[in-house]
């Protein structure tokens, strides 16, 4: 288990961010526990002052057409929590399309500039970018 508290980030510029990604129930805030945060240390709200922000998609979908003011918001957060919503069906809906579209492109950006991306897959961790 790797705690917050002794995990040593190696920057290059930036801020020490993790990008968590990966499907409905996947276990991706299970694993943000395991990093040695609790329950009361993560929100949904980007303008929250915790650490830890989980359901970017969701953020995206409240907020169209604001991913540069939403990128300047979460980039200095430890920990970032999104569902992978870009694979499968694309959706009919416009709107639909749009937040899958915003949702994607955020989410490149954050992987770009986070010190660690990391999906979970039925609970398991698979580094993407990084190391823990």
């Amino acid at each position: 288990m790797v705690n917050r508290h002794v995990y040593i980030f190696i920057m290059i510029g930036g801020y020490p961010m993790i990008l968590v990604i990966g499907g409905y129930g996947a276990g991706k805030t299970d694993f943000v526990y395991t990093l040695g945060y609790r329950a009361g240390e993560i929100s949904d709200s980007a303008l929250s002052p915790l650490p830890v922000i989980k359901n970017i998609q969701n953020i995206v979908a409240a907020m169209p057409g604001e991913t540069d003011a939403l990128f300047e918001a979460l980039r200095g957060k430890d920990v970032l929590v999104c569902n992978e919503i870009g694979c499968g069906i694309v959706p009919i809906d416009n709107d639909e399309r749009r937040v899958r579209e915003e949702t994607g492109r955020l989410c490149i950006r954050l992987a770009q500039t986070a010190t660690a991306v990391i999906r979970v897959q039925c609970g398991i961790p698979v580094v993407i970018k990084g190391a823990l």
